[in-house]
């Protein structure tokens, strides 16, 4: 064999193999490269600032945990004064795939997403005006907003676009899966490729496909069969208004999925087995045998990918000029109420 032939041969496999790849209805997840590195790093000081929240203890971290997939691993997550949230919340992960934010899509992309929680009362409970005057009093973050932004003025537009700039980072590339899809034949075992075979043939990549596995449409939830639930959350009906989108919540990325529970919007599921049973039942109409519930199973574990590897950051102290935490109603050493002034 010449040489000139060896690389045809080797030419033409590649153009076979990337022909393979886009056939396929899930597209491998890519590595980020960080073109802001400062203002990433300053995004994710704020990510895991709990001094963004009246109590001084709830940051972004608290229900996007990194170490956890991240997700908070509860039904619904623990907002401000231990309330209980409306709807489980969903991962940060590859969350700038999605079509939207929120389970009902209300806001546009991660930017809006990061100042809703903000002054959400039953979330973080703080105020726009206080978040950004708490990070102002920093001389450390004025710096650093300086030499992101050319200024030291911090705006909830700049704090909000330096948190979604870090959680565009939060990728996870390099799942056994994608390593299936360029070529190793060999990177998931039998019943996982048996599982992707189901979970095209049963219809699942209707909604879940592209690099997420899922997140760029929105579906009803119970669309053959009704779901039964107790939480309160209507879907994009909330945002709306239209009775034809009522239960219509985003589809769900799928990757990591393994790590993501409890599942659905309610957080009602804890296994993925269980979880499977019952998309297939009331999405599709149809009842897995306990052979095609493994095989899909263990797909979906392949989905899993590397988890973004985060050095916590070294957040500045607060000064005589830091709005004050308050963590209680009242001060447990006084009958006063707390207020969020700054110290004297």
């Amino acid at each position: 064999m010449t040489k000139l032939t060896s690389i045809a041969i080797f030419i033409a496999g590649i153009f076979a193999s990337a022909h393979a790849i886009s056939a396929e209805p899930i597209e491998v997840i890519k590595v980020v490269k960080v073109t802001e590195p400062e203002k990433v790093e300053l995004g994710k000081m704020l990510f895991f600032e709990p001094r963004l929240s009246k109590s001084g203890y709830i940051s972004c971290n608290s229900c996007h945990n990194l170490a956890t997939g991240g997700v908070d691993a509860l039904p619904t997550s623990v907002g401000h004064n231990w309330q209980q949230g409306p709807i489980n919340s969903p991962t940060v992960l590859n969350a700038n795939y999605m079509l939207a934010q929120f389970w009902d899509g209300r806001a546009s992309d991660l930017q809006a997403q990061a100042a809703g929680p903000i002054e959400n009362p039953k979330e973080m409970g703080y105020s726009h005006a206080l978040a950004t005057q708490t990070i102002a009093s920093m001389p450390a973050y004025r710096a650093h907003f300086a030499k992101v932004y050319g200024d030291e003025n911090v705006t909830i537009d700049r704090l909000t676009d330096a948190i979604s700039t870090f959680e565009k980072t939060l990728v996870t590339p390099n799942s056994p899966f994608d390593q299936y899809l360029l070529g190793k034949q060999d990177a998931i075992s039998v019943d996982a490729k048996a599982g992707y075979q189901l979970f095209k043939s049963k219809g699942c990549v209707s909604c879940h496909n592209g690099p997420a596995v899922g997140g760029t449409m929105y579906m009803k939830m119970g669309l053959i069969k009704p779901f039964h639930t107790n939480n309160p959350a209507e879907g994009r009906i909330a945002v709306t208004g239209k009775e034809a989108d009522k239960f219509v919540f985003k589809v769900p990325t799928l990757r990591n999925i393994e790590l993501t529970y409890p599942y659905f919007h309610d957080g009602s599921v804890w296994t993925l087995e269980e979880a499977v049973n019952t998309m297939a039942d009331i999405q599709l109409g149809q009842k897995l045998s306990d052979k095609e519930n493994l095989e899909m199973v263990a797909f979906l574990v392949s989905l899993t990918g590397d988890q973004p590897q985060i050095t916590l950051p070294i957040l500045p102290p607060s000064n005589k000029n830091t709005p004050r935490p308050v963590p209680f109603s009242h001060d447990p050493m006084s009958s006063k109420p707390v207020s969020s002034e700054p110290l004297k």
